[in-house]
């Protein structure tokens, strides 16, 4: 998708970003209720390398943004 090239371009991301246009994956996550929904939650998962999620955050409610980062790094370690 051009808007997300774009962005990573932009910010200077050394990989690529994905995009979710069917809604497969937010409805897998519960990021969204339908596949027409026009936005889906701002959820995030902390998946090993086994596949195991082993941290969620905005599952709950909103993703404080501010704190979000610190979090996830307190949780990989």
């Amino acid at each position: 998708m051009a808007a997300n090239r774009a962005f990573a371009e932009k910010m200077g991301f050394p990989y690529q970003l994905l995009s979710d246009t069917d809604r497969k994956v937010g409805l897998a996550y519960g990021a969204c209720d339908a596949p027409t929904a026009a936005t889906a939650r701002r959820i995030s998962y902390l998946i090993d390398p086994q596949g195991v999620i082993q941290g969620a955050w905005g599952t709950g409610g909103k993703l404080d943004v501010r704190a979000h980062a610190g979090e996830v790094l307190t949780a990989i370690g």
